[in-house]
């Protein structure tokens, strides 16, 4: 029954995915993104998810799923990347990440769900990673998954435990190249922003230096919830607005700062393992822009990586790799900052209104408002 609804998803999230994203309305963003804006504008980075959609007896409904993120595709399975990661506020989960900043490497996927479905998908992670045979590049036969989470407990029976191994293992079989659904799709499935329906989203942006041109995507699972009142989108004070609209404000959500966000950020410019921890810290300032002040109760907990220097994590003895200075990075700080936010705000446009377990319900964020709004304060492209 789950691997049918599974499929019956995949349609409804197709038709999702063709529906406009955040510049296709108007909405106007710093710097040029690469040919998806999307995190596999990143030569190599692999996206894939599943989601989960089912009504239940006794008024409970599913509404979760998982999403992989393979920095190397398939190669991941046998050489690691340079990583690092950033906690603007705690109140999450990110597993791996003591290794992670011990080793400088990320040797593995990224795979985002619901809080309640972290173990089970750590655990499923390291099966799947068994059963595809050979140890890692050092030659170990060993895991330490990275699995980030939010909490969609307001629209998923996030107490009921639908995430299973099998889900898991369909997310990563799946990952692939090209355009990435955003929306109410995979991890996302559940989450809330601002009081408006959200779910993943994903941005990238073009970055020129020296005469070669680097990558910046970013992936959200944005479930981040500050008071409608604080959104703002491409400075605009969209929440402000809506907050006094009766029909924009129905259904049961959370309500005050509390949610999280999982920012992942992927580049092919080569930098080192400190270098990615300046890179994940600048996706807070995304988010900032988004009207977020990362209170006590929000987990906005951020991965940063490079697919660059692939021959010197290979395991030689000696190995050399390239770098560039920290001084030359200023348009790297910019391409996350500016994509982060996009991806957030491409999270909102895709979501759809959803009705959750025990009557909650999200809408989603009015798109003829939003553009009525941009073009009031003389920010709409038109």
């Amino acid at each position: 029954m789950r691997i049918i609804l599974t499929l019956i998803l995949a349609l409804a999230t197709a038709v999702s995915a063709a529906g406009p994203r955040a510049r296709d309305l108007g909405v106007p963003f710093e710097g040029e993104p690469g040919a998806l804006n999307a995190i596999t504008d990143v030569a190599g980075v692999t996206v894939g998810q599943v989601t989960l959609i089912e009504d239940l007896d006794g008024g409970k409904k599913v509404r979760t799923g998982v999403t992989a993120i393979l920095p190397r595709g398939r190669e991941t399975l046998e050489l690691p990347v340079f990583g690092s990661w950033f906690a603007l506020n705690g109140a999450g989960e990110m597993t791996g990440t003591t290794w992670l900043e011990e080793s400088g490497q990320l040797q593995g996927p990224v795979l985002l769900t619901n809080t309640h479905s972290v173990g089970v998908v750590h655990d499923a992670a390291i099966a799947w990673r068994v059963r595809q045979g050979g140890t890692d590049s050092e030659g170990f036969w060993w895991s330490q998954p990275v699995v980030a989470e939010t909490w969609d407990g307001d629209l998923n029976d996030i107490n009921g435990f639908h995430v299973r191994p099998a889900h898991v293992d369909q997310a990563l079989e799946k990952a692939a190249t090209g355009p990435v659904e955003e929306g109410n799709v995979g991890a996302g499935t559940g989450t809330i922003c601002h009081e408006f329906k959200c779910g993943i989203g994903t941005a990238s942006r073009r970055v020129a230096m020296d005469g070669r041109e680097h990558i910046v995507g970013v992936l959200v699972q944005a479930n981040y919830n500050p008071p409608r009142e604080s959104l703002r989108i491409a400075g605009v004070p969209i929440g402000q607005h809506l907050s006094e609209d009766p029909a924009h404000r129905e259904g049961h959500v959370a309500d005050g700062d509390t949610g999280s966000i999982i920012i992942v950020v992927a580049t092919d410019a080569p930098l080192l393992p400190h270098q990615l921890k300046r890179i994940a810290k600048r996706a807070g300032m995304g988010l900032a822009r988004m009207g977020s002040t990362a209170s006590n109760g929000s987990g906005d907990i951020f991965i940063a990586f490079s697919t660059a220097n692939a021959a010197a994590l290979r395991g030689a003895p000696l190995s050399l790799a390239e770098v560039i200075p920290n001084a030359q990075l200023d348009g790297l700080f910019e391409a996350t900052v500016q994509a982060t936010e996009e991806a957030i705000v491409n999270a909102m446009v895709a979501a759809r209104d959803m009705e959750g377990t025990e009557g909650h319900y999200a809408k989603a964020l009015p798109q003829a408002d939003l553009v009525a709004l941009l073009e009031h304060y003389g920010r709409l492209v038109k």
